[in-house]
Parts: C-alpha cells; sequence; structure tokens
C-alpha cells in the first residue's frame, strides 16, 4: 500500500518539489497547491480506499476516491465567491457501496448501452452482462465504477494532480484483452477539473470511457431552470429500451435542440415519444466538432447562483441525462433525500451501442495504439 508521511496532513506542492529537486519554488506559482490524502473505508473486499483532496490557488476543491474514481465532491464559487458543492453523492464510502446510480463514477470498460449485452469483434461474439433490463451498461455487474484503483499523487506546478491506474484483465466482464487504463484528475487554476484518460491492450477490444457526475449548480433543489447550451445539430434516437436506433436526425423543432440557450424545464414534459423513452433526456447528441479534437461539448448556466459550467471534451458525442431515475429514496450528502431530477449528468463519450452499429464513429482499440480521452468540466460565473 502507499505510505504517508505519518506527521503531514497536507502534502504541499511546493514543499515535495523542495524535498525531492532539492530547490525552492516561487511561494506565487505554488504555495497553495495542495493534495490531503486520507483513510474513506474499506472495499466490499477489504481493499483499504483512500480520499484525495485537490485545492487550486483560488480555493476550489475536489475530493476524488480511488475506489470507482469517484468525484465525491467539487467546491466552486458562486458569483458572490461563496463556495459550494456542485456534484451529488454521499458523505461516506459506504453509501457508494450500497447503492449508487454511478455518483461521479469513472465509467468504463463501455459508457453506455450495448444491446443485449452482446457485440461481435474480428467474427466472434461476446457476451457481457445484461445489467439494464436486456441491455448491459457502464461496464456491467463490476464496471471501473466500482474497483479500486492504485493512485499517485502528481507533482505539478500546473495544478495539484491525482493519478489513478487500474488493469483489467483478459475477459473481466466479458470483455477481450487486457487493458491498462491510466485516469488523470487535475484542478487547474481556472477552476477546471480536467481528465485525461489514456489506455492500452494486449488484444482488440472495444472501449468507452466517461464520468459520471450528478451536477446540480445551485446545490441544491431541482435543475429543471439550469439553462443549458448544447453545440449539435443531430442526436442518435433510442427505442423503448434507450438502445439507439442508429438514425441520427437533425434536432431542428424538436426539445432535443438546445443549439440556443434553453431552460431544462421549457420542454422537459412535452409529449414526445423520445421523452417518454427516457422518462425525460436520457439521450446522446452528436456535437458539432472534428472527431478527437478537444472542443466544447455543453454550456450550462444557473441563474440563482451564476454558476457556470463548460464542458469540454474530445469525444466525439455527448449524453445528456436529467435525472429522471431519481425518486427521494437515497438520502446523499448532507442529509439530502435526492429527489427527481435533483441533478443531471454530462457525459462526453462515443455513441451508445457502438460495437453493434457500423456507421458510428468506432470503439475498437487494438495493441499498439493508445486509446486518448480527456473530459474538462469548467467553471466560472455570470
Amino acid at each position: 500500500m502507499h505510505k504517508q508521511i505519518p506527521c503531514l496532513k497536507w502534502l504541499s506542492v511546493s514543499l515535495l518539489v523542495t524535498l525531492l529537486a532539492g530547490c525552492a519554488s516561487s511561494p506565487t506559482t505554488s504555495d497553495n497547491l495542495q493534495i490531503d490524502r486520507r483513510s474513506f473505508g474499506n472495499a466490499p473486499d477489504g481493499t483499504p480506499v483512500d480520499l484525495f483532496t485537490l485545492r487550486n490557488r483560488r480555493g476550489a476543491e475536489a475530493k476524488i476516491s480511488n475506489y470507482g474514481g469517484i468525484v465525491v465532491s467539487l467546491l466552486v464559487p458562486d458569483r458572490n465567491g461563496q463556495l459550494g458543492d456542485v456534484v451529488l453523492g454521499y458523505d461516506n464510502l459506504a453509501g457508494y457501496i450500497k447503492e449508487s446510480p454511478y455518483f461521479g463514477s469513472l465509467i468504463g470498460r463501455y459508457g453506455n448501452r450495448i444491446a443485449k449485452g452482446k457485440f461481435t469483434l474480428n467474427g466472434k461474439e461476446y457476451t457481457l452482462a445484461a445489467n439494464d433490463g436486456p441491455n448491459h451498461l457502464h461496464g456491467g455487474k463490476k464496471g471501473f465504477d466500482k474497483v479500486v484503483w492504485t493512485p499517485k499523487i502528481i507533482i505539478s506546478t500546473t495544478g495539484p494532480a491525482l493519478e489513478l491506474t487500474y488493469i483489467s484483465e483478459d475477459g473481466e466482464e466479458g470483455y477481450p484483452g487486457r487493458l491498462t487504463v491510466k485516469a488523470v484528475y487535475r484542478l487547474t487554476d481556472d477552476n477546471a477539473l480536467r481528465l485525461d484518460y489514456t489506455a492500452t491492450t494486449d488484444k482488440d477490444t472495444v472501449l468507452n470511457l466517461t464520468q459520471h457526475s450528478y451536477f446540480n449548480l445551485a446545490g441544491k433543489g431541482d435543475i429543471l431552470n439550469h439553462v443549458v447550451m448544447i453545440p449539435a445539430d443531430r442526436f442518435t434516437p433510442v427505442d423503448k429500451t434507450l438502445i439507439p436506433t442508429g438514425q441520427l436526425p437533425s434536432v431542428a423543432g424538436s426539445p432535443f435542440d438546445f443549439r440556443t440557450p434553453t431552460a431544462i424545464g421549457a420542454r422537459i414534459g412535452q409529449d414526445h415519444e423520445q421523452l417518454k423513452f427516457g422518462g425525460g433526456y436520457d439521450h446522446n447528441w452528436v456535437v458539432n466538432k472534428p472527431l478527437g479534437k478537444l472542443g466544447l461539448m455543453a454550456r450550462v448556466t444557473e441563474p440563482t447562483t451564476g454558476r457556470v459550467l463548460e464542458v469540454v471534451s474530445t469525444e466525439p458525442g455527448l449524453q445528456f441525462y436529467s435525472g429522471n431515475f431519481l425518486d427521494g429514496k437515497i438520502t446523499g450528502k448532507g442529509s439530502w433525500a435526492y429527489q427527481f431530477r435533483n441533478g443531471f449528468c454530462m457525459e462526453p463519450q462515443h455513441y451508445p451501442d457502438s460495437p453493434n452499429q457500423p456507421n458510428f464513429p468506432s470503439v475498437v482499440l487494438k495493441p499498439g495504439q493508445e486509446y486518448k480521452n480527456t473530459i474538462i468540466y469548467r467553471f466560472s460565473t455570470q
């Protein structure tokens, strides 16, 4: 296991740089960069789990667990400079283990759904767990959100960073290939949580990693007054089991047109078949940007606090989910019972069911290739 210096609770990046490099750092550039590490309990198999707190020079704070790569909390300022937690979750590890709709999790091997839990690669059919009705969801019964990752604190002058590594063995949850995955979480000084995913495999496989934080920029209540802009001309409609039909229709004239900023609640109750299938928004948008290039996926504003969330990624699609399955049965942080639509997700990703959809961008990863995926959640105010 990773040992700590017992007399130090706070690990200042500038101090570590001085100790390891033998030279002083400028107090104006690194004195306030800190990473705290403390015990967060034990995984179901008894493996110790830690909670890492990243703070930037502006006071923003992100707490990350190496169980599931979970973003446990994210403190960012409102227009008055008051810090508030903008993600849903639990106060302790036991909550995430007992019952969690993927709060804050690192999702893999495949984010979103694969139809009937099956796909064919190189002429061979692979069978996965059907853990969402007839379909496979978010990596299976024990996806990347339920494993303990190996942590490493990164010394950097660009922001406190945490590196998590996991090796998914060949055949795990039915997927081919021994997959080595690395996820780097960095809290930057422009109040952005940046995630950089990389992966390699020893056998042809499919891969689609994403991040599953539930956001509420007001820190309370429902999210229907949040105003959303998604720069996408098309989306992927689904069948009643939420599997894409393969079509890519225009969003024009539909409740799925967020090219102009629109409140989440403005059209979510319309009599539209796709909204009925999803119980609201639970769909993938085809974002207007080149494949693999870093670009804006969404912009969300919350009028009462003035908080603004910009989602930037290299991924081709964005799953926007409006918290339709929250029902008040889960009590999270601060004794908040999470009700219907108390949080929303913005999950940059490849399209759902891509392994079975030849017209969608490929999710195949081959030996010798490196999977790369960057997701940035940047916060500001207006």
